[in-house]
């Protein structure tokens, strides 16, 4: 049951602006998803319908359409300044 992944235009900008081997860890998990997207890394953020994936000291916030069986990849960035 693979799920596609959408990355979101701002999530891409995010991604380019970060040092090589932290953007290929997170293309890696983020392509781990696309086989399992309910994994054990994988939280529902409170108040929202987004769920986060850590990796590292980075967070992917994304969303997940079962129905669809899409993953929408919103934004990510460094864990401290991520939920702002």
């Amino acid at each position: 049951m693979m799920f596609a992944i959408e990355w979101k235009e701002g999530a891409l900008e995010q991604l380019d602006k970060l040092q090589p081997q932290i953007s290929d860890r997170i293309y890696k998990k983020v392509d781990e998803l696309s086989e399992n997207p309910f994994s054990k890394d994988i939280k529902k953020l409170k108040g929202e319908s987004a769920f986060r994936l850590r990796v590292g000291d980075y967070r992917i916030i994304l969303d997940i359409d079962i129905k669809n069986k899409m993953i929408f990849i919103l934004r990510l960035g460094h864990r401290r300044n991520i939920y702002d």
